[in-house]
């Protein structure tokens, strides 16, 4: 392995693993390309004939479709690494990136991790640990905390008043998470979400929020060098499906100035109180009504909707990640960062939407994404490609950027209306109605949204349905 060490003391990385697959790996492998550092891409079988491994310098198999014998195995990532002469590894989003074990065993090997450090990562993923630390940074946290027990939790829920989130220590994304109304419903679900804390990330401990009744997703992005800390603005994630992001826009719409700089600033305050280093995101809950905002997390990763991020900055934020993985500080001061127009992200799934959003992997038999200005596409898909059944059903971003949110918003839907993916279903079409509801032309919706939506649309179906001719 040739790890080159400059003068000043920083490390010349010359050839990066790419721990991933999809289209996160085809936007590193591009940054890559574009650094002139070389690229291996690590491949399960069901990936070895992908547009991704076509595109990397060279290839590595890690073994079987499923993630667990693959893109999952900590050892078998780093000896791909090592073998094949690479003095990093990037682990993009998803499977590895959160994962402390990870990061350790880069370092333990000689190999630079592409992102925050062990300590940062297993820090950030106890959700109770990162709450004490926002405390600490005087980042407002909701009203809640641990519960070791079903009748802690009732006490706990009575006290913070129903409803209330039942949330897993261990990590996020959906995951363990469940929503209590009443002291009955508390009685049912804590067994279950400690399960399911349990099964995902082998830690069935689990706290009590309170749940904010209409409240905003809002997203700050970070960059760190582990000394200093500046912010690339905000996003809002609020359109979600059981917690799960569908779009996301940068910045927030109709966000008050006062409190948006005020998030902003928590945000740098929570990285640099740890000494953050890499790109990461620290995420707020906006508690509408109470004009209040509450720290939720921290995402120790590079996020699915950084494109909304860079196409405002115009910055290359795993190029950043590079930069300060090879030991160097910041290149850019707050002052020297400048966000213009709006962006406006589509995450597109091979799922079937009619059918409770059930994943559809399949051969993908034809596809077109239009060529527009303003527009861009991460994907990894086109005509012949199989989307396995192995991994998350996302299979392209589409991102319309504009000078005002609308005009990006139009371009969006212009876009999803010559948009053509054959041999699969997917969710273009619910991406088309969100775009087009008055309530998200108007900008600000709230985390609810999605759902009202969804059912309102399944009632007014199944009054047409009563109402047809048979």
């Amino acid at each position: 392995m040739d790890k080159a060490q400059t003068d000043s003391g920083t490390t010349k990385i010359r050839r990066v693993l790419v721990a991933n697959r999809g289209e996160i790996a085809l936007r590193i492998i591009r940054s890559l390309k574009r650094l002139d550092i070389e690229s291996v891409l690590a491949v399960s079988t069901a990936d070895r004939d992908s547009m991704g491994a076509r595109m990397a310098d060279r290839t590595v198999c890690i073994g079987p479709g499923r993630a667990a014998d693959s893109y999952l195995k900590i050892g078998t990532l780093v000896q791909a690494a090592l073998s094949t002469g690479a003095q990093a590894i990037h682990p993009g989003y998803g499977f590895l990136s959160e994962r402390s074990e990870f990061a350790r065993a880069c370092e333990d090997n000689g190999l630079v991790f592409i992102g925050p450090t062990a300590e940062q990562i297993e820090r950030m993923g106890n959700k109770l640990q990162a709450r004490e630390i926002a405390q600490m940074a005087k980042v407002p946290i909701t009203p809640g905390g641990p519960v070791e027990s079903l009748e802690q939790a009732l006490q706990a829920a009575d006290k913070i008043g129903f409803p209330v989130l039942i949330k897993a220590v261990g990590g996020g994304g959906g995951r363990g998470l469940k929503r209590a109304n009443t002291r009955e419903e508390l009685g049912k679900l804590f067994d279950l979400a400690s399960a399911e804390a349990l099964a995902a990330f082998g830690d069935g401990r689990v706290y009590i929020e309170c749940f904010v009744t209409q409240g905003r997703h809002i997203e700050v992005q970070v960059l760190g060098d582990g000394k200093q800390v500046v912010h690339l603005g905000d996003r809002d994630c609020s359109v979600q499906r059981r917690y799960q992001k569908l779009v996301e826009e940068a910045p927030a719409p109709n966000f008050p100035d006062n409190m948006r700089q005020e998030v902003q600033a928590a945000a740098v305050r929570f990285a640099q109180h740890i000494g953050y280093r890499s790109a990461g995101t620290v995420e707020f809950l906006i508690d509408v009504p109470r004009k209040q905002f509450y720290f939720l997390e921290m995402n120790a990763r590079i996020q699915v909707e950084h494109p909304v991020t860079e196409l405002i900055t115009g910055l290359d934020i795993v190029a950043e990640q590079l930069h300060i993985a090879q030991g160097n500080s910041l290149r850019l001061s707050q002052q020297d960062i400048h966000m213009k127009g709006h962006a406006i992200e589509c995450r597109i799934n091979a799922e079937d939407v009619e059918n409770d959003f059930q994943p559809c992997p399949g051969r993908i038999s034809e596809v077109q994404f239009p060529a527009m200005d303003g527009l861009r596409i991460d994907t990894y898909i086109e005509a012949g490609t199989m989307v396995p059944p192995f991994y998350d059903s996302m299979v392209a971003k589409i991102i319309a950027v504009a000078d005002t949110r609308d005009e990006a918003r139009r371009r969006l839907l212009d876009a999803l209306d010559n948009v053509s993916i054959g041999g699969v279903k997917t969710n273009i079409r619910l991406h088309q109605a969100i775009l087009r509801t008055p309530e998200f032309s108007a900008g600000g919706v709230d985390t609810g949204f999605l759902g009202r939506y969804l059912a309102q649309t399944a009632a007014a179906d199944a009054e047409h349905k009563e109402t047809s001719p048979t």
